[in-house]
This record gives structure tokens, sequence and C-alpha cells, in this order.
């Protein structure tokens, strides 16, 4: 056998290890902590988990970790919002979301899960200001980033679960400097297809599809979002979500 077919014959165990890895942990170890001895009828009932996640090998990994813990059911898998709206999973239940899934994403994304009722933990390799303060606006109650550990994820599960908030502490300081930042000033006045274009955006919709939203060129989309970058000094999307959120738009679309 070659040094190449052994990579690639990798068995169950292997397999194992290898998604343990990626999370940081042992997926075969006890990660929910021994089990109290509490009859079963005074247990507290468990915590129903739903994962968004479109990376097959962190999905698995991330569905393992959590089956691992006594006190987690886990609900719908899916690689989408819209395929995880489909399990029709109750709402009231924690959802471990990817911000860059299939179809809608970002701040859009968070919105969506959120209005099904449900309590969002985003989990995001894309871990940078605009994203953090863009889905924790759009309701999410915590986000971490995807280079932490199984234990973690079950840390920020169980205080999300308990009506909390929870962000890594890495991230904190973003959250924290924006609490600080000051909010009185001059409000901001868009035009009304100008804020028809913001609402769009931030439901997830490329320019192309914007355009024939509004029965408009591309090019005109492109102009009315050039205006709002330089009416509110915010450059990228997800800082345009942001303040679409902020102006009531990404709930309430202009008519």
């Amino acid at each position: 056998m070659t040094e190449m077919q052994a990579e690639l014959d990798l068995g169950p165990a292997e397999l194992d290890a290898d998604l343990a890895a990626e999370l940081g942990g042992d997926l075969g170890g006890d990660l929910g902590g021994e089990p109290d001895d509490v009859p079963q009828e005074l247990a507290a009932p468990q915590i129903l988990v739903g994962i968004v996640e479109d990376h097959p090998l962190y999905r698995a990994a991330v569905e393992r970790v959590l089956r691992q813990s006594e006190d987690i059911e886990v609900g719908v898998v899916a690689d989408s919002v819209a395929r995880f709206a489909v399990g029709r999973q109750p709402a009231g239940s924690v959802v471990v979301l990817d911000l860059k899934p299939r179809g809608v994403q970002d701040a859009a994304a968070v919105l969506e899960v959120v209005g099904m009722g449900h309590r969002v933990l985003v989990v995001s390799a894309h871990a940078g200001q605009a994203e953090v303060l863009g889905a924790m606006a759009a309701g999410a109650s915590g986000y971490l980033s995807k280079d932490v550990d199984g234990p973690e994820i079950l840390r920020a599960v169980r205080q999300i679960a308990a009506g909390n908030s929870y962000v890594s502490p890495t991230l904190a300081a973003f959250v924290l400097n924006s609490t600080r930042q000051p909010q009185a000033g001059p409000r901001i006045v868009l035009s009304e297809r100008e804020r028809q274009v913001l609402s769009l955006l931030a439901a997830g919709e490329r320019d192309a599809d914007i355009a024939e939203a509004m029965s408009i060129s591309i090019r005109t989309v492109r102009s009315y979002l050039d205006r709002i970058r330089d009416k509110t000094g915010r450059r990228r999307r997800p800082e345009l979500t942001r303040l679409a959120i902020q102006e009531g738009l990404a709930l309430h679309p202009p008519g």
C-alpha cells in the first residue's frame, strides 16, 4: 500500500479523531461532564439544539460534541436556513448557526432564525467587528469563532438556553466598545429608493436580484449603494446590513 493510499483509507476511528482535532478536543471523551445521580423524574429537561452549517466535517463535529452531552438533545441539522426551516424545529430552542451557510447569510440569516422563535449562537470563521456587531444587532444571543473547542460551545449553548448571552472573550471587546460609542447625532436621511435598496441588501439579495426586484439596472443599484455609503460612511455589506437593522428596514421593508 502506498503512502497516498494509506492517507485515503481512513476508517471511522481515524475520521472521529480528525473531527475531534478540528474542535480542539477528544470527541470520544466525556464533554458533558459526569452524569448526576438524579432520579429521571427530577432531572432538568434537555436543551434542544439545532445546527445550520454547510461545512460537512465541521457540522458532523459540532453534532457529535452536542450528542456527547447528557443535557442536550440534537434537533434539526441542516446546511442552510431554508432547509432548517423545513425541519420545523419547535420554537424556543438554541440554534448553532454558521454566518455563511448556503442561501441567506450574515445578519439576514440570524434575522430569519430568530424570527422562527429560536435563540441563535453564531459559530463562524468570520469574526471581525462588523460581523459580530451585525449578528448581535440582528438578535443573536451569542457569537463564537470557529477556533473554539468543544467545551466552550457547550458552555455557550447552556448559557444561551438559560436566557443569557455569550460572546467568547476574544470577541467581547467588540460588543463592549460598541456600547460605549455615543449614540446621539444627526439622523441619516435616505431617500425612499435608497431605503428600498438597503432593505433588500439586508435580506441577503445580490445586486442583480435587487435590480430585478426594483425594475432598475444593476448600474443604478450600485449608484444607490454608492450614495448610501457616502451618506453613512459604511462601506462593507455587513455594516450596511447592521444599519438596515438599526433603521428598522430589515424587519419592515419600505413599500
